[in-house]
């Protein structure tokens, strides 16, 4: 999949990953939907973003988890 949205400058940001140049990291906008925000409450707190840029967000870290071996804990 190509990302159109996500944007790392290692000029910006120390070169995370962040939305369409903007200083909002990626992280950031999956942090708030893990927290329970909804769209609307995360395109409130952050104007310049728009729905598609969540989405992708979220695609964005799919696939980034897809791509690592995450340790978890073994019960």
């Amino acid at each position: 999949m190509k990302f159109t949205r996500i944007t790392v400058n290692p000029n910006q940001m120390g070169g995370v990953p962040c939305i369409r140049g903007l200083r909002i990291p990626v992280a950031t906008i999956i942090e708030m939907i893990a927290d329970g925000m909804t769209e609307e409450e995360i395109l409130a707190a952050y104007p310049d973003l728009e729905r598609e840029d969540i989405r992708e967000a979220l695609q964005y870290a799919a696939e980034a988890v897809r791509e690592r071996t995450l340790p978890l804990a073994v019960p």
